[in-house]
């Protein structure tokens, strides 16, 4: 029996590590696109170079992309290379926009033009939701997106869309909402929470800064997220799903959740940007505001309705909210007690 082929772009990414491992344990032949650069990084997948075969391309030059789909001649195509942080969206939005929705098109023709039958997976984000027109956010929900980074991912959903009626493509899209693990990177508010915690745990920091405490998300983890891409390309007709534990929770959540994974028990003081966390047990300031930190367009409140995933792919969430932020700080305390930062 042939094995699958399987074309990861954006491969070194936090999903596109676990979704390599994923596709290794099921005997997939594994081809992952890298942007070439002066110092070879592997990234979140070093521990899995030598098991992967990398192709150079960017997702803004066609005929790279045309190229590596030749090369790896791939069953499924799973796009997770973006511009993929919100805030540099908006110092950067003419490249945001270039990356996370022209590059989509790019690759799409690329398929179209080299393996018009190989399925494609588009990785969409809750963030196309934004200024949310229905609770909870489902794949009906009108988008209305609040940063570049937003408006450039509903492009690509919709391209994506188009290509699949237009060229009858097997094309899906993940509409995923936040998900986090310990390959996170430090820029997400998440990381910068956990990391920040591991410090001041071992003594090498005094307190971190945060912006809107009070914006909702969905919170699950990455590992169980890309087992949803998987399943989206193994069922008989492409569509598009919503990918979310259905719960929400404050950055101030994630906060205590995080602070709580050291001993350490939050209490509140003060109000607005004068607000900050202290230890009880101590009476130290360990969380302030820092107004800088303030989206220009905040979104509020993101939670995602998963019962289509669930019903039509038969997927479940495994690692719960409190176990995700336990497994982030204690492997930040692992890196910084082996020395790596």
């Amino acid at each position: 029996m042939l094995r699958k082929k399987a074309l990861i772009t954006g491969i070194n990414g936090q999903d596109g590590s676990y979704l390599a491992e994923l596709l290794l344990d099921k005997g997939y032949d594994v081809y992952g696109l890298m942007r070439r650069k002066s110092k070879l990084e592997y990234g979140n997948v070093t521990h899995l170079k030598d098991k992967i075969k990398f192709i150079y391309g960017d997702m803004t030059d066609l005929v790279s992309l045309i190229n590596a789909v030749r090369i790896a001649m791939p069953d499924e195509v799973y796009n997770l290379a973006a511009q993929s942080f919100v805030g540099t969206s908006w110092d950067q939005p003419i490249a945001t926009a270039e990356i996370d929705g022209l590059g989509v098109t790019n690759m799409l023709e690329a398929l179209k033009i080299a393996a018009p039958l190989a399925r494609f997976y588009q990785a969409s984000t809750s963030e196309m939701f934004g200024l949310v027109q229905e609770i909870p956010q489902k794949e009906t929900t009108p988008f209305y997106p609040r940063s570049p980074y937003g408006v450039a991912k509903v492009y690509g959903h919709w391209i994506t869309k188009n290509y699949r009626e237009s060229y009858d493509m097997f094309a899906c899209s993940g509409i995923l909402f936040n998900h986090e693990s310990e390959r996170r990177g430090e820029e997400f508010v998440t990381r910068k929470i956990t990391m920040a915690v591991a410090k001041i745990a071992l003594g090498l920091q005094d307190h971190v800064e945060l912006g809107n405490l009070d914006a909702k998300r969905d919170w699950g983890h990455a590992k169980d997220y890309v087992k949803a891409m998987w399943l989206m390309l193994q069922q008989e007709k492409p569509d598009d799903y919503v990918i979310a534990t259905g719960e929400t929770r404050t950055v101030r959540e994630f906060a205590e959740a995080a602070f709580a994974a050291v001993d350490i028990q939050l209490e509140w003081k003060g109000q607005g940007v004068e607000e900050v966390g202290i230890d009880k047990n101590t009476g130290k300031v360990v969380l302030k505001i820092n107004p800088e930190f303030f989206r220009p367009a905040e979104v509020e409140l993101l939670i995602g309705c998963p019962d289509k995933a669930k019903k039509q792919l038969g997927w479940k969430l495994e690692i719960p909210f409190k176990e995700l932020v336990e497994r982030m700080v204690k492997n930040d305390l692992r890196i910084l007690k082996e020395g790596n930062k």
